[in-house]
């Protein structure tokens, strides 16, 4: 029996190190844009009750540096609480802010994809950038970053959405962890053929790509998913590209507690079960390789089955999967939770059992 738990180890062992130095894949043949994009581009930005970070944010997005002009559609979703007066306060001082409300869309149900909707229809130009009201950019130079990226073939950029650091928190590493993790996939997948990802915090598509296949039509039911399901709809080795540069990433306000997190979660995985069969297969064995490795590492350490040819094969998957990382987290500027990572690694993935199981047994909140 032991024989073929160690045979089993040493499976998992390969398909980790496989994933981890695929992983590395984004960094291959990446350059820095130097393309001058000559085009206007609209900003997209849902807003629901969201007036301090609109208060906070808003500025550091109206004030980006980008020559060819920019406009920020805001979408008001029935906001309740001083959002709207803010809004038409800046857009006082502001002439490239359009507002959208919603308040008067009484046909619409409470769902983003119908809030993004509107305010893609509303934008001007053709070239369109989205982030959330809660997120801000890491540079002034923001929008000029991610619309380099673009080009006659690369329709799609996608882009990094970092969260704040706050400190003497392990909830906050747990989140930016969970984050650098999801950046890690889904850049090298974008790297390697198969997009099957984006997050909204940070994300552009032109507007001809999402009226070619009706928008969210396919997905309109599903609370969630108005960025990742997208994506995984209409991404392709072609039309999809990445930006790694520190310029164009965004900064979002993470939870602060571990509920409110876990429900946003819940909403965030309940998209997966749509996605592509080869996605599924592909994320769904890299988790279950990281279950197995926990698993099986321990079993045969209680049995003290050739503990040293398990130390070396653990050594091999930790050495790889510290060059995938440490590469990594240091271009996202996330060096600082490499020291935790054997608790964080195996923190969030009892953590993601838990919200899929979860999610198995009862239906996710909406957006709010």
């Amino acid at each position: 029996m032991l024989d073929y738990l160690l045979w089993a180890f040493y499976l998992v062992i390969v398909i980790q190190v496989i994933y981890y130095l695929l992983f590395l894949s984004p960094f291959f043949g990446y350059k820095n844009s130097t393309n001058r994009n000559s085009k206007p581009i609209s900003v997209i930005i849902c807003a629901k009750n969201e007036a301090k970070n609109l208060q906070n944010f808003l500025p550091m997005i109206l004030e980006q540096k980008y020559a060819p002009g920019f406009e920020v559609v805001i979408i008001n979703d029935r906001s309740t609480d001083n959002t709207t007066n803010i809004l038409y306060s800046f857009a006082q001082k502001n002439d490239h802010l359009k507002i959208v409300n919603l308040e008067n869309c009484k046909t619409f149900g409470e769902n983003k994809k119908n809030a993004l909707t509107l305010g893609i229809k509303a934008s001007t130009h053709e070239q369109l950038l989205f982030t959330d009201a809660d997120c801000f950019p890491l540079s002034d130079t923001w929008i000029e970053q991610m619309a380099s990226r673009y080009s006659t073939s690369k329709n799609i950029v996608l882009g990094y959405g970092a969260y704040e650091k706050i400190n003497n928190s392990f909830l906050n590493k747990i989140i930016r962890f969970e984050t650098l993790m999801t950046a890690v996939q889904y850049f090298s997948y974008a790297k390697l053929g198969i997009p099957y990802m984006g997050v909204g915090r940070n994300l552009a598509y032109k507007k001809s790509e999402f009226f070619n296949i009706k928008g969210f039509i396919k997905h309109i039911d599903i609370k969630s998913g108005d960025d990742d399901l997208f994506i995984n709809e209409v991404a392709t080795s072609k039309n999809t590209t990445y930006n790694l540069n520190k310029e164009s990433f965004t900064v979002s306000i993470p939870k602060q507690n571990l509920k409110n997190w876990i429900r946003q979660k819940r909403r965030h995985i309940s998209t997966s079960s749509h996605y592509k069969v080869q996605h599924k297969f592909l994320l769904a064995l890299f988790y279950l390789s990281q279950i197995s490795f926990f698993v099986l590492s321990t079993i045969l350490f209680i049995s003290q089955s050739q503990v040293e040819l398990v130390l070396i094969l653990i050594s091999i998957r930790y050495t790889s999967l510290l060059l995938s990382l440490g590469v990594f987290s240091k271009k996202l500027n996330e060096q600082d939770l490499l020291i935790y990572l054997p608790f964080l690694e195996l923190s969030l993935i009892f953590l993601q059992l838990y919200i899929y199981l979860n999610n198995k047994t009862s239906t996710p909140v909406q957006w709010h």
